[in-house]
């Protein structure tokens, strides 16, 4: 599997970076998890408009999905178009929010563009990756997500806290995504992130190979603490994501 980043701001798009977006392509097949905030832009470096296959949302706030309403218009109205529809895999009520956040007066939904279905814990096959996903600790209905081709393991947090089912996710990967929203030390509130601490403490208990921190606030947070936190409880291979890395898992 080859893995781009899109896009590794948590929470807006920083100044080096769009919102959460990943590009996982595998056997000529491209798969997006999450497309948020700027991402569509990143996108056209790394792939033709129309070559996305299919569409993973882990859950419906705006920084991991505004850039799936943009697309809309590239698929519905390109002038070779329109394009086929694509699956796009989604907590329930997706449609509904999409739709609305698009918010053209007399275009009606997107059903013409994506065929929508609701995730739900477990496994599903897509192109030809087997994607496992289980709820996590966040506000909203969110979902962490395993992605395993050729004997070979992609685990990627999207947003959370500290729980159990991202640990069994992570289990083995040969690659973790996972968020580092918070900085160690500070009144954080609960059941929201992780910090850079508690990232690398599911490395260690899942057996995470590589371990890369991502869905960091560059406005707000600390690189350098985030990595030193996880430096301190993870002994693998660790870096920060940067919009335009690439990884061979």
């Amino acid at each position: 599997m080859k893995v781009t980043v899109l896009g590794c701001a948590g929470s807006f798009p920083g100044p080096d970076s769009a919102c959460s977006a990943y590009l996982v392509e595998a056997d000529g097949f491209r798969l997006m998890l999450d497309f948020g905030t700027g991402s569509l832009s990143a996108l056209q470096r790394y792939a033709s408009l129309n070559s996305i296959d299919a569409i993973l949302l882990t859950h419906l706030h705006a920084d991991h999905v505004l850039d799936a309403c943009s697309y809309v218009v590239v698929r519905r109205y390109a002038p070779d178009g329109p394009y086929p529809t694509i699956p796009v895999y989604a907590p329930a009520g997706a449609s509904e929010r999409l739709a609305a956040a698009y918010g053209v007066v007399g275009e009606g939904p997107l059903d013409d563009v994506y065929n929508f279905h609701d995730l739900k814990a477990g496994t599903v096959d897509i192109g030809p990756f087997a994607v496992t996903v289980d709820r996590v600790n966040h506000p909203v209905e969110t979902y962490g997500v395993r992605v395993e081709h050729g004997g070979r393991v992609l685990a990627y947090s999207a947003d959370t806290a500290p729980c159990e089912a991202l640990n069994r996710l992570a289990q083995d990967a040969d690659l973790l995504l996972c968020e580092a929203s918070y900085v160690d030390g500070e009144d954080n509130p609960p059941d929201l992130h992780l910090t850079g601490r508690d990232a690398g403490e599911v490395a260690t208990k899942s057996g995470t190979a590589r371990l890369v921190l991502t869905h960091l606030v560059a406005a707000w947070g600390s690189e350098a603490k985030a990595y030193e936190a996880a430096a301190s409880v993870f002994s693998g291979p660790l870096e920060i994501a940067r919009a335009g890395a690439t990884y061979e898992v």
